[in-house]
């Protein structure tokens, strides 16, 4: 039994399980990822480094082209939140488990990402962009480097008015569970504030991730976040956008379970459920905060050379969490998921995996 105690309080890091099948909305940034191996003169060409990330310049633009004329090409449905909810529905085995909602173009990649998503099983809800083109992320592989070029295009372009239409609004009112990387809060705040008030007041679990450094430095994505912290039930990062947090509240404490455990306990709208915190910190233990009570729980160890891409590894690890909330398990449960997920991830190319999981929880 996973209890700890703590003066008088019991913290249940067991959750009650739901007989009713559940539903799983994510709301994000969909890029599709154009993945090829390419040789040093190729990134010579267009000045890439290996295992770099960066926005895409004019100069950069016929790298797309280039990768699609590779013999090996791949289109991977990519983007934070997507990756995440693809997961959660691979991992659930279940039909209809999940939706998923962002911008993309009214092109051919964006119909190879809605081809990939509907195969998986998700229930894609794109706003559709008349005259920009979906977002694309060139996925560079060089031996085992990658180096990352995106054009956020389409997916910059979400607007509430999407997600109020009847038919889209549905999906939300139809959903128990809903998740968005915090990229997502430099295109569409109102649009993730809108969910989470919804969350809330119907006692649902909005479920949010940190993402990155830099929604937590810079001041108007900091102040969404904020915004938003009384809303989220469940909220994940990894070790850096943890101190980086800390850092951003003026709180002196450089421990990752120390501020796991203040997190926990930052005031919260709906009070009949505390928050979670999950923090992830790459090879080590994940750290579990609810209630100020601290747990950590294992990932899967692998040898060095199993290790293919660790890219998509934190998607992957919140896209298992996020399927054992969705069949209502306790926090062991959707950690050994999580963890079992990014092991899957780290060993394939690109955020790809095989038909079905080998899982036994």
């Amino acid at each position: 039994q996973q209890h700890l105690r703590h003066g008088s309080s019991a913290v249940n890091f067991r959750t009650p399980h739901h007989t009713m099948a559940q539903m799983l909305l994510g709301m994000g940034n969909p890029l599709l990822d154009v993945s090829a191996n390419v040789d040093d003169e190729l990134l010579k060409k267009y000045d890439l480094k290996p295992n770099d990330a960066i926005l895409a310049e004019d100069k950069h633009q016929p790298l797309y082209a280039d990768l699609a004329a590779k013999s090996d090409v791949m289109y991977i449905a990519g983007g934070a939140t997507q990756n995440s909810i693809r997961i959660a529905q691979w991992m659930s085995q279940r039909a209809g488990a999940s939706a998923y909602m962002g911008c993309v173009g009214k092109d051919e990649n964006a119909q190879k990402m809605r081809d990939v998503c509907e195969k998986d099983g998700v229930n894609v809800a794109y706003m559709v962009h008349d005259t920009v083109p979906t977002g694309v992320c060139g996925v560079c592989v060089n031996g085992v480097h990658r180096s990352l070029v995106t054009t956020l295009a389409a997916a910059n372009e979400y607007k509430i008015t999407h997600l109020e239409q009847a038919e889209n609004w549905a999906l939300v009112e139809k959903s128990s569970i809903f998740y968005s990387s915090g990229f997502f809060i430099t295109v569409s705040p109102d649009s993730m504030e809108k969910v989470a008030k919804h969350a809330c007041e119907t006692n649902k679990t909005y479920c949010l991730n940190l993402a990155a450094p830099f929604i937590i430095q810079v001041p108007p994505f900091k102040a969404t976040l904020t915004k938003l912290m009384p809303l989220v039930d469940i909220l994940f990062g990894n070790e850096t956008e943890a101190v980086e947090f800390a850092k951003s509240e003026g709180w002196t404490e450089t421990d990752v379970a120390a501020i796991a455990a203040k997190v926990s306990q930052l005031p919260k709208e709906n009070g009949s459920k505390p928050r979670t915190v999950v923090f992830t910190q790459g090879a080590e233990a994940t750290i579990v905060a609810i209630n100020g009570e601290i747990q950590t729980y294992p990932i899967v160890a692998l040898p060095q050379d199993k290790i293919v891409d660790t890219n998509g590894a934190g998607d992957a690890y919140v896209g298992g969490y996020l399927s054992g909330l969705l069949e209502g398990k306790d926090v062991a449960e959707c950690c050994k998921r999580g963890a079992y997920a990014g092991s899957v991830i780290v060993q394939q190319p690109g955020a790809t995996y095989p038909e079905k999981p080998n899982y036994e929880g």
